[in-house]
Order: structure tokens, then C-alpha cells, then sequence
């Protein structure tokens, strides 16, 4: 016992302390924080997935700043049996006590019932997938479930843009089976393309592919089914990668990846085009992609590739690519987001689930799938897509479509946003490799060929022959098609054969019109070509061309001579505003030559009497050139050889007219209104087989109606009195004219309506094509020839007004004329007015300088009042005198006035004045020379 040394023993124990130390001390340094992870451990998605949360797991770990706790995740392989996962997710929460579970499902219905289990334990759940119900309600029943999406209505939105801006109206939607999200998307995307007008033509729906024994006869089964619809645009909403390769193949070996045909892609198929393999790729060349834009021109994006791709290659050396996807950068991303919140929480708070769960829901960064933040558990940035076109062995890049701008070719950043360059509601790509290298846009139908052409019904029973005729040749015993009808289509042909052919039969239909369009309807005819009117109700079922006529009813009825009093036809020639201003000319023009002539023709002289019935007499009998009256100005000859060219121009045209009227018979309808139709229940005819019995009796409530099957019949039954009028379309009633000119007039309104056309199934591209040859016709004068051939007047109808009458002349025929003569009749007197006023100036002025210097402050209306005074004398001369004191009580003028006025008076006064011993004899006589010129 003496030689027991203590000392080794005493080592030890201190290593061992130390030791113990040590690892206490780690322990606390690196505390370990559990995840979880449920994914498809053998699908391309949950490679990826699987991949970017390791590294992201790894960065986090190895990253100085972190508050020394580490993450540890736990992956666990989905079964796609919903209990299965249910349990897995149990036994991560129970035994791992994880705190988030990271769950890759594709569906809502595992992702809802592990969200369950995250509600009962406060554990957040992070998912992938978009729920089919709002954001506000999801919070509201799963409190723990954090998205890591945005709404499917912005992807839903852009597939609806793309197929409205090419001008499809049938879409077909194929998507895999799946009870809750499937169902909800494709009724909001058929309520979407109803509103841009466009209808989901067939669902397509295909079991999980997982649960199929023989996947291939399943999808081909099912896909044969399209041959029988007829649109040709097909969006695939979604499906998995093993589900689609079975459908492209077996659409492009029956043909729908053929010409004409257009393939829409949603993300769930194109965000994973960087990763399928060549023969998948091969399968839809031209199909168009939706693929969840990301930036990769970024730092970080570039330095996470490779790292990416070098551990992706080195676990799994059988896949042929290796770059990432968006499900790979989301996945990266939700880790950020929960190592964030860690960090932000602390050693202590991180145990704290429901602070975990909100930190969680506050995050905002920028992630490598672009900015990351939350509005009621999902990401609140609109995602922005980039459309690309599947060509050769991979696909290139179109533009790109957000709910912020819409489409642009080009993005860029401003202001931390990413924005587009000249964005456009309408997709304006244009280099478009689309199915069957077709270098148009294709029409999204189902084109006639050779082997099926285009079935056209074409009416058989028709009441005017000249628009669709349809007779057996008796020596082949084929049918042949004539009118106006089938030449325009024939036209139509030559003008769409410039893009395409379009082989067609004709079938002739000898039923009603709107039996002939229900054939349409049900899909036994492609089309109709025939004087089809188009109705409101029957623009719901079937897509009709441009009118090429105008249609309206009309009503016709025989002509009767008008036996009414002619006693007032007098009055007929002219209308009342012709009258009117003649009588205003005639007045005028009176009143002008009497006032001009008045002064120095002794004709238009005397009392006041006496002149107005000369002047009135003169002017009435120029009507009839037989006025005898001389006339001595100048300025009324004038004036009076303008009126006589007025007069003999409006009395050839009354005379013209009025002998029309009167020689001609003037015809009037018999039935007036459709008022004396209804009061006295006669009967009226139309076309039988076609809406217009229908319009009559529902419309216009009429009861006694006859059928009439031929144009022939009308003439018929209209003579004999069997119907008292015919109810016929504007074209057909034009028709019916040409050949019975004066027989039967137009009595009544015109009920308009939509016009004649062609019509197509509903949502047929070949509408759109027809309208618009239609219109080139139109323009380029085609359509006046045809009708000009078809529709010509009747040799004895040519020329002819079939109502009979003669219309009255107006004054916009003549009213050059009259201002004519007005202008000339005021032009001539005021230059007679200034003739009258110069030499009254002149003759003041001399008795002014040489006898009495009367006063000059007289104004200009003074003068002129005296000018008119002088005028209105009886007498060619006058003579002014002074009126002298001395001659004041002779003459009966006041002594008292002003000696230096002058006075007016007649000529004998001035006899008395300018006498032989007047002091001026030679002024009295130069003045009464001047005054009477």
C-alpha cells in the first residue's frame, strides 16, 4: 500500500472533467433544431427538392453569422397513399419532434391532411401546392400551413390571355384526376375564357397515373374521344410527366399534333421542360409553355447552380440533366425563410412554434425564386411567367406575362421590381414554330381534308329560287346548286384558297330554315350556304358570317289608281317652301320696279291706287310675258330681265310637272297599315318554312296566315284576294318588285333584322376567314355585279317608279335662282338709290352758292328723307323757291318763318315765282331741266 502512487489516478479524473467539459460546452454551442421533409423521392421534382434543402441545410450550418444552432433535416419518402403519409408525418412530429415539415405532395388532398396534423401539433407546414380554396379561409381552418405559391388565378388568367389573343372560341382542357384542386381551376379557367369569349368545348380527364394497370390503353381510349369534337386547341392543365408522355404520343400518332392544332402547356408540365427527356421533348414540337419565371443572371442564382449541379450529378449519374427548377429554388427558399426565423428568434424562442410559425409568415427577401413575403399564408409578389415555344430539342424563349403589365417581350428591373417593356394585353410574339410547321396561326379546329370535307347544308324547299336553287340533273342524277347564294360562296373559295383549301360537299336540306339550322347546331352540317337571316337567337348556337344582304320584313300589297279630288293638284308642282319664296321673289321684285320707275315713267304714276294696280299688273302678267307697260331705267330693265329668266324657268318646270301629275295615274297601296289587318283579321301570306310565320303570330299577333311555298304563288293569291298582303324579307321583297313593277307597292313599316349570312358551327375559325372575303367582295364591287346579274330589273319594269308618283319640286332645285334675282333686283336699286342721291347734292349745291346759302348742318337722314320725298311726287319736275316776305300773304306762308329756309312746293307755285320777272329766269330753268332727267 505504501508504493500506491495517487497521481495517474488524478489524471484521469481531470481528462475525464475536461472531457466532459468540453462536450457540455459543444452541446450548447450547436444546439440541433429537427425538420422534416415528405417528398417523392424517385420523381425529377423531388430529386431536385431533396437536393436544394440539403444545400441549403449545409450553407446554413456552415454559416458564421447563425446563432450556433444547427438544422437537421429528415427526409421521408411519400407513398402517394394519403394514410401512409399521414402516419410518416406522425412519427416526424412524435419522434423526431420536428419543428416544420417540409412536404412535396402535388396534390391538395395529402397537402390538406398533413396541414391536419401541423393545425393539431403547431407545427408549420411549408407546401408547394396552390389550395382550392381562398387564402382568408385556409388560415381560417389550417392556421400552420404556409404556401409557398401564389393564387393559380394569375396562371389562369395568362392561359386564357394567350388563347384570346390568337382568337380561339372552343377550347378542349385535359387534366389528371385529382378531386380537389383539378376540378376548382377548371371551372375558375372556364369561367375566365367565357368571359374573353371563348367556351371549353370537352373536359378531358384522366385517372392518376399511379393508379392505372395499363396507363397506355387508358389515355389512348380517351384521347380517341377528341377525333369527334371540333376544336383543335388543347390546354393541358395539369399533369404529371409520366401521364403526358402517354397523351402526346398517342394525340400526334392519331394526328391532333398535326396542322391547325395548338398545345398550351400550364407549369406543371413546362417548369419541367429543362429536365424531360428528348423523346418526351419530340412529342410536342410547337406546343406552347407557362413557365414560372426566375432571375438567373444573379450572383447567388449562379453561385447555388453549382452547387446544384455538382451534387445532383454525383447522386443521381442516370438523369441527363442537372440544371435547376423553380421546384428546387422554392424549396431552397423555404429553408432560408425557416433558418431566418431562427435566427431572428434566438436558442430560446426557437421552441416556440407559434412565433416560429408567424416569424415564418413575416419574412420578406429576395429568394432565388424571386421576392418572398406572405399575405395570408401565401406569397403575396405576383409571379411572372415566360411563355416559350417547345422547338427541336429544347424551347425558346417568347416574352413573358404578369398580372402588372400583361405580355412584353423584354423584362427589366426598376426601382427593386421587375417590369415589362411595352406591355400588351394581346401576345404580339411572332416567331411561333406551332404544330406541323405551319407558318400560320393556327385555326384551332378541326380543318376539312380531302378524306372528310366540309359538310355544307344547303336549303332544298326555297320560295325565290334566284338566291339557292337546288335541281337534279336528269341525265347523271347529280344535284345542282345555282343563285346568288352559291356564287358568292364560290367567290368566298377563291379568296380563302390564297392561305388554304377547303374541300367541301353540299347537301341539300329540304326542311324548314330553322330546322336547317338546328342541323348546325347538332353538328350534322359544318355549314350553311343560303339566304339564312340572321337572329338573336340564333347568334347563341351558331357563329354567322358578315351579312352579305340587308333583311328586314316588309309587307306588299296591290296598287289601286288613286280616284281622290284632283280640284287642289294645282298646287301639286311645287311645294309649300317654293310657293313661299316665289310669292316673297314676285313681291320683291314689285316693290323694286315700281319704286325705280316711279320718279320718271308717267305709266307707274298718279294716286296711290292707281300705281299699286299697275305695279301689281305689270308684275303678274311677266308670268305670262304679257306685260305692255314701257319701262325707262336702265336699272329696271335689268332687274326685269333676270325676273323673266326666273319666270320662264319656273313656269317649264310647273308646267312639266304639273302635266306628270296629271297624265300619269298615281298609284296607292290598297291596305294602308298593318292596322287594317289586324281590325278586320284578313288573311296575309308568307314563306311557311321560314321564322317569319313565327314572327307573325308572336310579334306582330296576326292570326290568319298562309302559307305560300313559291314566289309564283304570290302574284296569285294576292289577285284573287285569298290574302290581302305578303309579308316578305327586304331581299326577297326587292326581288318580287323588279318583276311586278306597278302592280304592288310597299305599304306599312320595315321590321329590321340582322341580314343574310352563312352560318357555322359556334366558334369556327372559317367565319371569321368567310366575313372577311365577304367584305373584299363588298369593296372591290364583286357583290354589285353578282347582284346586278341575279337580281336585274324586268324588261318592262326598266325605268319605271313603282310607286307612280311624281314628286313635287323643291326649293333646293331652284333657290340659286332666286338669290340671283334678289341680288341683282338690290344691286340695281342701290345704285339707282346713289344716282338719286349724287344729283340731289349737286342740285343743293347750286341753290346754295348762287341764291340763298341755306343752312349745311342737314343730316344724312334728312337728306335722304327728302330724297324719298321728292321721289313720291306725281309731277316729273320740281322747283324750290324762297319764300320772301313779300310773297308770304300770297302764297299763305307764315311772314313769321325763317326767310331763310326753302321750301318744297309744286310746280304751279313756282310758276309764280320764277316768272318773267323772276331775277334768276335761267336758274328756275336749269333746275327744272336737272330734276327732271
Amino acid at each position: 500500500m505504501s508504493n500506491f502512487n495517487p497521481f495517474p489516478m488524478l489524471i484521469f479524473i481531470l481528462n475525464a472533467c475536461i472531457f466532459m467539459s468540453l462536450v457540455t460546452v459543444k452541446a450548447t454551442a450547436n444546439e440541433t433544431i429537427e425538420i422534416g421533409a415528405i417528398i417523392d423521392l424517385n420523381s425529377r421534382i423531388g430529386k431536385e427538392q431533396k437536393t436544394a434543402i440539403n444545400i441549403a441545410v449545409e450553407n446554413y450550418n456552415h454559416d458564421r453569422t447563425n446563432k450556433k444552432q444547427l438544422i437537421t433535416v429528415h427526409f421521408r419518402h411519400t407513398r402517394k397513399d394519403t394514410i401512409q403519409d399521414f402516419f410518416t408525418a406522425e412519427e416526424l412530429v412524435e419522434k423526431k419532434h420536428v419543428k416544420m415539415i417540409v412536404i412535396g405532395m402535388q396534390t391538395w388532398e395529402e397537402t390538406a391532411l398533413i396541414a391536419g396534423i401541423g393545425k393539431r401539433h403547431q407545427v408549420p407546414i411549408i407546401s408547394f401546392v396552390t389550395a382550392s380554396y381562398t387564402p382568408e379561409l385556409v388560415q381560417l381552418k389550417w392556421p400552420f400551413l404556409v404556401q409557398m405559391t401564389t393564387s393559380s388565378l394569375d396562371q389562369i388568367s395568362c392561359t386564357s390571355s394567350i388563347v384570346s389573343s390568337y382568337q380561339w372560341r372552343k377550347v378542349i382542357v385535359i387534366y389528371e384526376d385529382d378531386m380537389y384542386s383539378d376540378s376548382s381551376m377548371l371551372a375558375v379557367l372556364t369561367e375566365t375564357l367565357k368571359g374573353h369569349g371563348v367556351e371549353v368545348e370537352h373536359q378531358l380527364i384522366l385517372p392518376q397515373f399511379s393508379s392505372l394497370s395499363d396507363p397506355r390503353e387508358v389515355v389512348r381510349r380517351e384521347v380517341v374521344k377528341l377525333l369527334q369534337k371540333q376544336s383543335r386547341v388543347f390546354i393541358v392543365l395539369r399533369s404529371s410527366v409520366s401521364t403526358a408522355n402517354h397523351l402526346f404520343k398517342e394525340a400526334k400518332e392519331i394526328g391532333l399534333m398535326g396542322r391547325d392544332s395548338a398545345w398550351i402547356l400550364a407549369d406543371s408540365l413546362a417548369d419541367l421542360l429543362d429536365s424531360v427527356d428528348t423523346a418526351f421533348i419530340s412529342s410536342i414540337q410547337g406546343a406552347l409553355g407557362i413557365k414560372n419565371h426566375y432571375p438567373e443572371a444573379t450572383k447567388s442564382f449562379r453561385h447555388f447552380k453549382g452547387q446544384f449541379q455538382k451534387i445532383f450529378r454525383s447522386e443521381y449519374p442516370m438523369e441527363d440533366h442537372s440544371e435547376p427548377g423553380i421546384h428546387a429554388l422554392k424549396a431552397y427558399d423555404s429553408i432560408t425563410a425557416f433558418a431566418k426565423a431562427v435566427n431572428s428568434l434566438g436558442t430560446k424562442s426557437s421552441n416556440d412554434s407559434v412565433l416560429m410559425k408567424n416569424r415564418i409568415l413575416s419574412s420578406n427577401f429576395t429568394g432565388l425564386s424571386g421576392n418572398i413575403s406572405f399575405v395570408n399564408g401565401v406569397l403575396s409578389h405576383p409571379p411572372t411567367f415566360r411563355i416559350v415555344n417547345v422547338d427541336g430539342n429544347r424551347y425558346n424563349g417568347l416574352g413573358f406575362w404578369s398580372s402588372m403589365f400583361g405580355f412584353s417581350k423584354v423584362l427589366v428591373a426598376e426601382n427593386g421590381e421587375i417590369i415589362g417593356v411595352n406591355g400588351s394585353h394581346i401576345m404580339k410574339f411572332s416567331v411561333v414554330k406551332w404544330p406541323g410547321e405551319l407558318k400560320r396561326v393556327p385555326k384551332g379546329w378541326a380543318m376539312p381534308t380531302d378524306s372528310k370535307p366540309l359538310i355544307i347544308g344547303v336549303p332544298g324547299r326555297t320560295s325565290f329560287e334566284k338566291f339557292v336553287k337546288v335541281e337534279t340533273v336528269a341525265e347523271t342524277n347529280e344535284m345542282k346548286y345555282t343563285g346568288f347564294c352559291i356564287d358568292l360562296f364560290k367567290e368566298v373559295l377563291k379568296i380563302l384558297e390564297k392561305n388554304y383549301t377547303l374541300p367541301y360537299e353540299f347537301e341539300p336540306y329540304n326542311g324548314s330554315y330553322p330546322d336547317l339550322v338546328q342541323q348546325v347546331i347538332n353538328g350534322t352540317y359544318d355549314a350553311i350556304v343560303g339566304d339564312i337571316t340572321i337572329l338573336a337567337e340564333r347568334t347563341k348556337y351558331v357563329e354567322f358570317t358578315q351579312p352579305f344582304a340587308e333583311s328586314g320584313l316588309t309587307m306588299v300589297v296591290p296598287v289601286k289608281f288613286d280616284r281622290s279630288n284632283k280640284a287642289w293638284m294645282f298646287l301639286k308642282p311645287f311645294t309649300g317652301n317654293m310657293w313661299i319664296a316665289t310669292g316673297a321673289v314676285l313681291v320683291y321684285t314689285m316693290l323694286v320696279v315700281w319704286f325705280m320707275e316711279h320718279q320718271s315713267n308717267p305709266e307707274f304714276r298718279g294716286r296711290w291706287k292707281d300705281q299699286l294696280g299697275t305695279v301689281m299688273w305689270f308684275t303678274f302678267s311677266s308670268l305670262f310675258f304679257a306685260h305692255r307697260e314701257n319701262i325707262k331705267s336702265n336699272y329696271t330693265k335689268t332687274v326685269v330681265v333676270v325676273w323673266l329668266f326666273l319666270v320662264f324657268v319656273l313656269t317649264s318646270s310647273y308646267t312639266a310637272s304639273l302635266t306628270s301629275m296629271l297624265t300619269l295615274p298615281r298609284l296607292e297601296p290598297s291596305v294602308k297599315d298593318i292596322g287594317w289587318i289586324k281590325r278586320t283579321n284578313a288573311t296575309v301570306g308568307c314563306d311557311g318554312d321560314s321564322f317569319v310565320k313565327d314572327y307573325l303570330k308572336q310579334v306582330l299577333e296576326l292570326q290568319n296566315i298562309k302559307n305560300i311555298s313559291n314566289q309564283d304563288d304570290y302574284p296569285k293569291e294576292l289577285e284573287s284576294g285569298n290574302i290581302k298582303a305578303a309579308f316578305l324579307e327586304i331581299p326577297y321583297q326587292k326581288v318580287f318588285l323588279r318583276e311586278h313593277c306597278n302592280q304592288y307597292v310597299v305599304a306599312g313599316p320595315n321590321y329590321r333584322f340582322g341580314g343574310l349570312a352563312f352560318a357555322f358551327q359556334k366558334g369556327s375559325p372559317l367565319a371569321h376567314d368567310v366575313s372577311e372575303a365577304i367584305l373584299i367582295l363588298t369593296q372591290d364591287g364583286t357583290l354589285n355585279r353578282l347582284e346586278e346579274h341575279w337580281f336585274a330589273l324586268s324588261k318592262n319594269c326598266d325605268n319605271v317608279d313603282p310607286t307612280g308618283e311624281t314628286e313635287s319640286l323643291t326649293l333646293g332645285s331652284f333657290w340659286g335662282l332666286y338669290l340671283v334675282s334678289g341680288a341683282t333686283s338690290t344691286l340695281c336699286l342701290l345704285f339707282y338709290v346713289y344716282h338719286l342721291f349724287r344729283k340731289s347734292r349737286q342740285l343743293t349745291g347750286a341753290f346754295r352758292d348762287n341764291i340763298v346759302h341755306p343752312s349745311t348742318d342737314q343730316s344724312f337722314w334728312t337728306k335722304t328723307a327728302g330724297i324719298i320725298r321728292y321721289n313720291k311726287n306725281d309731277m316729273p319736275t320740281v322747283t324750290l323757291r324762297r319764300v320772301t316776305s313779300a310773297r308770304a300773304t300770297g302764297l299763305g306762308v307764315d311772314e313769321r318763318a325763317d326767310s331763310r329756309k326753302w321750301h318744297l312746293v309744286s310746280p304751279s307755285d313756282a310758276a309764280q315765282i320764277f316768272d318773267g320777272s323772276s331775277q334768276h329766269p335761267q336758274l328756275a330753268i336749269e333746275l327744272g331741266n336737272s330734276w327732271s332727267d
